[in-house]
């Protein structure tokens, strides 16, 4: 599925991509809460993974209170939820090691592509949000911090170009993920299943 809202425009003419949000500021309520809520999952994950590494909103391009919005405070936690499962999912993780491996814009975007290759849900985009976490912590940890923007305008390309759509029909970040219910049971089947399309929350 496609949401691309530049593919009818002419190469050289696509509406501009807009780094990171924040001090970047995309002028795009999806995009723009989009980078916020993407900036707190690394954050949190950070915090849980490596709690002596220290990160800010700042650090990842935004601003410094752009994370006490309890709305947005509520969509990360929300989706910080299927993250240890994610951690556990052999398949992501080969995934994730493409692009680790080659940090290019093509491999991520292909990678990126093949997580929502049967469908798209929340449960796939926490996973894109994963990858994203994924590339930016092996940034700071290896001194690369020019990625980081970098990495966090890829991940707002594509949910252009292919979430755009479906995010406003879910009728957007707060909106959408408000009206998710986690199923236990589910967060213990194998996230790739093709016949699993819940990815461990199902919709209200």
């Amino acid at each position: 599925m496609s949401g691309s809202r530049d593919e009818d425009k002419p190469p050289g003419e696509q509406e501009p991509q807009g780094a990171v949000g924040g001090e970047d500021v995309v002028d795009d309520p999806i995009l723009e809460q989009g980078a916020v809520v993407l900036r707190g999952y690394v954050i949190e994950r950070i915090n849980t993974e490596d709690p002596s590494r220290h990160v800010s909103s700042e650090d990842l391009g935004g601003r410094p209170d752009e994370l006490q919005d309890p709305q947005i405070k509520e969509v990360v936690d929300q989706l910080l939820k299927i993250a240890d499962d994610l951690n556990r999912n052999a398949e992501l993780q080969r995934l994730i090691n493409q692009v680790q491996g080659n940090c290019a814009q093509d491999i991520f975007m292909k990678v990126a592509r093949s997580i929502f290759a049967d469908g798209i849900n929340w449960g796939r985009v926490v996973a894109l949000f994963h990858l994203a976490y994924r590339l930016i912590y092996k940034a700071l940890t290896t001194n690369h911090l020019e990625n980081i923007r970098m990495i966090i305008s890829w991940v707002l390309q594509f949910i252009r170009e292919q979430l755009y759509v479906w995010l406003v029909q879910q009728g957007g970040w707060v909106s959408g993920t408000s009206s998710v219910k986690f199923c236990p049971v589910c967060l213990f089947k194998a996230f790739w299943s093709p016949a699993w399309t819940c990815s461990g929350i199902q919709s209200s």
